[in-house]
């Protein structure tokens, strides 16, 4: 059995996008229209550009699948960019003028060009997508064990919801998620967040925001202690680190740790017999500071990550730059780009966050076919259960 990776390639205006998964067990059976539906996700929301309008994003599997099923061999996803104009240099001419905040300059200098365009399109959140799929397969594993993920948009700016996420609330929460044009499951102040970004546009500028990710039905022990780069919290803080415009991370309380004193942090622990059947084995918190997440491994609670988008970086107003070929001062040029993009960001983030939870579930209950994985996850359940083990 070997490790679940991703690994994705292509252009922002390149023919398409493709994703290879390597790692997912013989007889998984994928939801396709959950897949697809996903993707549309990604590219809703109040605030996006108009390439939104142009690509109409599906997942075509080109290997790693039969008859709705995983074959065991490696995955691939191909998703077309109708949008396909890398070579046509006049829709897509040399740009020598970065744009503050993206990767224009620090690109150019390191591949030791004055044209910002390869590292424009590369670097583009367009690849999001692959991703945004990986993740979705990855989902039809979780949802096999009942490990379910949620994720939303809390807020910007002073617009920010104080909504209570639990597995009791779920539904009304997907619901209140699906019916609000920011993906926020809070009425009032969604409302407030498109004002915001309608107010942004008009003065040609950009707003990012926070987006939350919970997911419920971990059982306890995915990640590990032992290595760094083995613990699930890094993993994750890296994995929502590297979409792009994500700027901070945090588990569970946070930053929020710093202003509290260890009683106030710590979550207490206790058993209920009624909960032993459970994901969490019985032991239950009254609080989850900690998100999910002790000393790099699963505790049994609810995952709680939470990420920080920037302000979209290219503005309609321009930001002060300089020409690359003959240093002197330029205002950077427009390229086409979104107002605010943190609804498709929170799309993004849930399904990063259930791809990196489904490699550590694999590497834990590893198997080269369904069946396996789950025989060696009821094996390990029913043991944590009856501990002590004589």
């Amino acid at each position: 059995m070997s490790t679940l990776t991703c690994h994705t390639a292509g252009e922002s205006h390149g023919p398409a996008l493709t994703v290879l998964i390597n790692g997912l067990p013989a007889g998984l059976e994928l939801d396709f229209d959950f897949i697809d539906a996903e993707l549309r996700r990604r590219q809703g929301g109040y605030g996006r550009g108009a390439r939104q309008k142009m690509e109409s994003d599906a997942a075509t599997f080109l290997a790693g699948v039969r008859l709705g099923r995983t074959t065991g061999a490696p995955v691939v996803i191909q998703i077309a960019n109708r949008d396909s104009r890398l070579d046509d240099l006049e829709k897509t001419p040399p740009l020598h003028r970065p744009r503050a905040g993206h990767a224009d300059l620090a690109g150019s200098l390191k591949w030791l060009t004055t044209d910002c365009r390869e590292t424009l399109e590369r670097a583009s959140a367009r690849e999001t997508a692959a991703r945004t799929a990986a993740g979705a397969v990855a989902r039809c594993l979780l949802r096999e064990f009942e490990i379910e993920a949620f994720g939303f948009v809390r807020g910007l700016l002073d617009a920010v919801t104080e909504v209570e996420v639990s597995e009791e609330k779920l539904d009304d929460l997907i619901r209140g998620r699906e019916a609000s044009e920011v993906y926020c499951p809070d009425e009032a102040v969604s409302a407030k967040i498109i004002e915001h970004i309608r107010r942004a546009k008009e003065d040609k500028d950009t707003v990012g925001g926070i987006a939350e990710v919970h997911v419920f039905g971990c059982p306890p022990g995915l990640g590990s202690c032992a290595n760094y780069d083995q613990k699930l919290d890094g993993r994750l803080a890296g994995a929502v680190m590297s979409i792009q415009a994500f700027k901070s991370v945090e588990i569970g309380l946070g930053a929020e740790c710093a202003r509290r004193r260890g009683s106030e942090v710590h979550d207490p622990i206790l058993f209920d017999e009624r909960k032993r059947g459970t994901a969490s084995l019985g032991f239950v918190r009254p609080t989850n500071n900690a998100g999910g997440l002790e000393g790099g491994m699963t505790n049994g609670e609810p995952i709680v990550v939470r990420g920080v988008m920037k302000p979209i970086s290219t503005l309609l107003m321009g930001m002060p730059s300089v020409d690359l070929n003959t240093r002197e001062p330029q205002h950077s040029a427009y390229e086409r780009s979104d107002v605010c993009a943190l609804p498709a960001a929170s799309v993004v983030m849930e399904n990063v966050v259930a791809f990196e939870v489904a490699r550590t579930f694999l590497e834990k209950f590893a198997g080269d076919s369904m069946h396996e994985v789950q025989a060696n996850y009821e094996s390990f359940m029913e043991m944590a259960r009856a501990l002590p083990i004589d």
